[in-house]
């Protein structure tokens, strides 16, 4: 994160059916849809804690 424009590439793998609503609520700020729909993001703080929350649900790379 120093000074060059990073990017995580995130997808979402798993159904959010079952999860809580805080979790599907993160699902649709990263801007995931639907099951295979991949974004890139920034890598921010804000983003990684995110990420983190619902990690069971993502595979992320770069």
């Amino acid at each position: 994160m120093s000074g060059k424009n990073n990017k995580i590439k995130v997808t979402l793998i798993k159904s959010l059916i079952g999860t809580k609503k805080t979790h599907r609520a993160t699902v649709r700020g990263l801007g995931l849809r639907r099951i295979n729909s991949s974004v890139e993001l920034e890598d921010t703080p804000a983003v990684r804690g995110m990420i983190n929350k619902i990690y069971y649900l993502l595979k992320c790379g770069i």
